[in-house]
């Protein structure tokens, strides 16, 4: 997605790595992850879930 501004990214990331940590250490996590990416990224909007997280989104979603 962009709005000439460059790229925008939006994206929805379940791991069970994100078991009992906080929002902030799990982007840190999704950070350090694509750093090399995030240089040439706009903006970079995630949502991290838990696989027990997704679930229950996926079912209040249905």
């Amino acid at each position: 997605m962009s709005d000439g501004c460059g790229s925008k990214f939006k994206a929805i990331i379940v791991s069970p790595q994100f078991e009992g940590k906080p929002l902030l250490q799990r982007h840190r996590l999704v950070n350090s992850t694509i750093e090399e990416e995030m240089k040439i990224i706009h903006a970079f909007e995630m949502k991290t879930w838990t696989p027990e997280q997704y679930e229950k989104q996926k079912n209040n979603a249905g």
